[in-house]
């Protein structure tokens, strides 16, 4: 794309957490060996969870012509965030260091460092940092346009009253059910609220945001945010996805694959909810029991604790030793990291319950499998939104956020199952929007003609 000459000097800064981390990681990965960029990576000191820890440690290992440059984040008090996620907590911590990246990405190097790609979480803490040292910023959306949309007209949403209706209008974009909205966002005492309100706000003065999301997927969305339609002013909206998972990933994590070669075509329903989804037990409970009335055989990931670190108890303590017998008969059930790429693209794979993290939708669409949304908070819904408008699976909105105010019956969860499983026009779409998704990785597709927009554009400035 770009001979090693004439190719910037990037640096990246993610976020807290795997989903902020993991595009990151596969963004530095694209950069370097398609591209032929130079590329630091800030590796913030310390991480969460243990899976971020081995991650950056393989990814590291994998990709010896990336630089890692440690960022130890100063001690604060947790009281002081009023917050309980340990995520959020360390997102804080990220923010109220952000003075010291300075010394940091000052440093000599060769070639000397002229750009900054940012967290979107963290855009209105470190953008002066990129100010002051006179380099160019980005910013890393990692979720959808959709909720991007939302991000960057906050303000002018706020500006209105609301409380007569069903929907938020955004210019250029349909309608958006305020249903959908994180709840935390209609609390605007909270520090996570005025944070997402500096940080769209604040966009309009980074050099361009990066986002991965599938062009096909959120064309008339893309579309408005860069004809100006949202927030006029903003800075060009430059669509990269879906970036491709890679195979430093695959290390130090559980690969059921031998298990999945047992099972017939499409057969199989993969259940997982991300890295920061922590079930109560009695919805765990219930989705065992739908997984085992479904009659369809699985592979469930069970997730107990947002924390990796604290996961301790077995699944015969989670499940009951009575209802762990009857999901060993029907399927697999793993409580640790696995390796979801390849468990997307096996052939045995032919429904997705997700939680509807960015990231598993991506996926979910590059290996054309149809997903049952099932939302547990943050963006999930506006996400889950865009899986159903592009029929790209069914969403039950009844079920609510995961916060434990529905308990969903195992009953209704088997029944959902056993449609998406059944369902050959979902299959059919899925299919169609796999095949859109390998060709915009491919030579002049939208995904590298992305790229190639935003590494003549560091080139320019």
């Amino acid at each position: 794309m770009s001979d090693s000459s004439s190719a910037p000097h990037i640096a990246l800064l993610p976020s807290s957490g795997m989903g902020h981390l993991t595009p990151f990681l596969r963004l530095a990965a694209s950069l370097v060996s398609n591209c032929n960029c130079h590329v630091t990576l800030i590796t913030i000191q310390p991480t969460v969870s243990l899976s971020e820890s081995q991650l950056i440690s393989n990814f590291c290992s994998s990709f010896p012509q990336i630089t890692p440059k440690q960022f130890q984040l100063l001690p604060f008090d947790p009281s002081t965030a009023h917050s309980q996620d340990p995520f959020f907590l360390h997102m804080e911590s990220i923010r109220r260091s952000a003075h010291l990246l300075s010394p940091v990405l000052s440093s000599p190097a060769s070639p000397p460092l002229n750009t900054l790609i940012i967290d979107i979480t963290l855009t209105s803490a470190f953008l002066p940092v990129t100010s002051n040292l006179n380099i160019s910023s980005y910013i890393l959306f990692t979720s959808s346009a959709k909720m991007l949309s939302l991000c960057v007209y906050f303000t002018k949403i706020l500006e209105s009253s609301t409380e007569s209706n069903e929907y938020f209008e955004i210019p250029g974009t349909s309608p958006l059910p305020i249903s959908s909205v994180p709840p935390v966002l209609f609390d605007l005492s909270s520090l996570f609220t005025c944070h997402f309100i500096e940080n769209g706000s604040k966009l309009v003065e980074s050099n361009g945001i990066l986002i991965n999301t599938l062009e096909s997927l959120e064309s008339e969305t893309l579309a408005a945010l860069n004809d100006g339609k949202v927030v006029d002013g903003l800075p060009p909206v430059i669509s990269i996805g879906p970036l491709v998972p890679c195979e430093f990933e695959k290390s130090s994590v559980s690969s059921p694959l031998r298990w999945l070669d047992n099972e017939q075509r499409g057969s199989v329903v993969y259940v997982s909810f991300g890295s920061r989804t922590a079930m109560g037990r009695a919805q765990i409970r219930e989705l065992a029991v739908g997984l085992v009335e479904s009659e369809c055989r699985f592979l469930w990931v069970v997730k107990d604790k947002k924390v990796d670190r604290e996961e301790e108890e077995g699944l015969e303590i989670i499940l009951g030793n009575e209802l762990m017998q009857k999901v060993k008969e029907k399927g697999l059930v793993l409580k640790e990291w696995v390796d979801q790429e390849g468990i997307l693209s096996h052939s045995s794979v032919g429904g997705f319950v997700s939680h509807c993290g960015w990231n598993s939708v991506t996926e979910a669409a590059l290996y054309g499998v149809p997903i049952l949304a099932w939302p547990q908070h943050g963006d999930q819904r506006i996400n889950a939104g865009v899986v159903e408008e592009n029929e790209l699976g069914l969403w039950v909105k009844s079920w609510g956020w995961g916060d434990g105010q529905v308990l969903v019956k195992g009953e209704e969860i088997g029944k959902k199952i056993k449609e998406l499983m059944n369902d050959g026009r979902l299959k059919l779409k899925a299919a169609h929007v796999k095949d859109i998704a390998k060709k915009a990785i491919e030579v002049d597709g939208t995904s590298k003609n992305g790229f190639s927009k935003f590494i003549n554009s560091c080139n320019k400035l």
